[in-house]
């Protein structure tokens, strides 16, 4: 969740960007050359902790906000128009801090004032890209000026943000996008995502797929799957 960006075009593949045969496979069989990647969780620090962090700079019982989307039909609406473009902020934050019982003003940037790029998934995400993997962000965003795209060029071939979709994962179709836009077919894609339902489309279109909660564990993973090591060299053929 979280940023802006104009989605990509599928950026077609080419010599120089082509990935290199990978021997490796994951239970199904089949070689992974693609990764498709959330943003808010994954390539920056946890959300939610971020969350429970404002919560209680403005006097809210810390779990408000997840409970709310999680039981509240009226606050899950806003978030779902929100993620696909259909609400501007400024209504968003009113509607939602009148369901919270807080100010308004800068409510969105407040909840997201603690996250932090995660250098070490970005740096992870650089060096595949870099080494022949194809890459594309698939991401359900809140408004549109979030994203550092100052650094998708050398981190994506592709993009699907939700709110220029008018989509939002789990839509099947932000997965299939995904693919699209990394110029590969889904079954040759490792999906990662820290929502474990996000997971679930990605692995019936065929997808490997990686629950992140830390670099630590997924990295190894990516490398795995993947068959290339982060640090920029090609592991050899098994």
């Amino acid at each position: 969740m979280a940023g802006d960006a104009s989605p990509g075009d599928a950026s077609p593949t080419d010599a120089s960007r082509a990935p290199q045969a990978r021997a490796t496979e994951d239970g199904g069989g089949q070689p992974r050359s693609a990764l498709l990647i959330d943003w808010g969780g994954v390539l920056t620090t946890n959300l939610f902790e971020s969350f429970r962090a404002h919560c209680e700079r403005i006097g809210i019982e810390p779990q408000a906000l997840r409970s709310r989307f999680a039981g509240d039909p009226e606050a899950r609406d806003l978030l779902i128009a929100l993620e696909k473009g259909q609400l501007e902020e400024a209504i968003f934050e009113r509607r939602l801090s009148g369901l919270l019982e807080c100010e308004p003003d800068g409510l969105i940037d407040g909840l997201f004032a603690g996250v932090r790029p995660d250098e070490a998934m970005l740096d992870a995400v650089r060096r595949a890209h870099a080494s022949g993997v194809r890459t594309a962000l698939v991401s359900n965003s809140w408004g549109v000026h979030r994203y550092p795209r100052e650094l998708f060029e050398e981190l994506f071939d592709g993009l699907v943000i939700s709110a220029e979709e008018g989509i939002r994962k789990p839509s099947r179709r932000m997965y299939e996008l995904g693919a699209e836009r990394a110029g590969v077919e889904p079954a040759q894609c490792v999906y990662v995502d820290d929502l474990p339902f996000n997971l679930t489309p990605a692995q019936e279109l065929g997808m490997a797929t990686i629950h992140h909660t830390s670099a630590e564990k997924t990295i190894p993973e990516l490398e795995r799957l993947l068959a290339v090591t982060l640090d920029g060299l090609q592991r050899p053929s098994a």
